[in-house]
């Protein structure tokens, strides 16, 4: 179970209070807007602060060692963090994290657990909902039009999101005096015909004639990312596999691609196009196996 709060604090999962304590404050310094000066500087500052405020409570740190990032919908804790629209606000990541109903919990944890400033006795806005969406669009990320009730909207899917994981879209959930939930979205991916995905890496079948298997020669390829040329050996054998790195998909924690294996699908010419003299040379060469 993924559990990036740890990882914002640069600290291992079985770090002692004084170890987390003491990674805060050095990261603190260094983040800090008054001697940090890079704009991306205050946000990293309020993250920091934010993954200190669970990790230095014990009983919010003991409900994320419990459920991990899926507090987060799924996401990892900088992009939970700077998805919430107009920077990161502390107060809103820990409504989120610990308010009723959050990624999708019923039940263990609510508002009424934690006073002043976290909705007190607000009821729960948040919806819970899933969507399927496009193979393509989950390797490659993008918008995906969804109708809900009586509204209608677009999400933004983040490249490599997989099969099951939840993204949060602020203010579309239920409304209560003004206030609006969040919709806490479940994303199912469509299966491909074309790619089959195994974690980061893809795998795709590509036809090759039978004179470049035997051969040898070159093969333009469309891949779900780009156009490529593929130089393949002579004598290729059927199903044979050929690696092309970091054509796959996106790891979202590592920022990393995998890669693409292309499958060699030997396509044999047609008989009739061939000629006497072939097919008679070709009846007395080929060897019944």
């Amino acid at each position: 179970m993924a559990k990036s709060l740890y990882e914002t604090l640069e600290v291992n999962e079985n770090a002692t209070a004084d170890e987390i304590k003491k990674a805060y404050r050095k990261l603190a310094r260094k983040y800090h807007p008054d001697v940090n000066k890079d704009p991306k500087a205050e946000d990293k500052f309020k993250e920091i602060n934010a993954a200190y405020e669970v990790l230095s409570d014990p009983q919010k740190k003991q409900q994320y060692d419990q459920y991990g990032d899926s507090m987060f919908g799924g996401q990892n804790f900088s992009d939970f963090a700077r998805n919430q629209g107009g920077g990161v606000d502390l107060d809103e990541i820990l409504r989120q994290m610990f308010g009723g109903g959050a990624a999708g919990f019923s039940g263990g944890f609510g508002r009424n657990n934690f006073g002043g400033g976290f909705g007190f006795d607000t009821p729960d806005l948040d919806t819970n909902a899933q969507v399927t969406i496009p193979f393509d669009v989950a390797v490659l990320g993008g918008k995906q039009f969804i109708s809900l009730s009586n509204d209608s909207f677009d999400v933004k899917i983040p490249e490599g999101i997989e099969d099951g994981q939840r993204i949060r879209a602020k203010g579309k959930g239920k409304s209560y005096q003004g206030q609006r939930g969040d919709l806490i979205l479940k994303i199912n991916i469509s299966p491909s015909n074309e790619y089959e995905r195994e974690f980061d890496n893809l795998t795709k079948y590509f036809d090759l004639p039978l004179k470049t298997a035997l051969f040898g020669g070159k093969v333009e390829i469309k891949t779900i990312h780009k156009d490529i040329t593929l130089k393949v050996p002579q004598d290729t054998k059927q199903n044979q596999k050929f690696r092309v790195k970091e054509l796959g998909v996106l790891n979202r924690k590592t920022k990393t691609k995998g890669d693409l294996y292309l499958k060699a699908n030997i396509v044999l010419p047609k008989i009739e196009e061939l000629s006497p003299e072939l097919i008679k040379l070709l009846k007395e060469e080929l060897k019944e196996s």
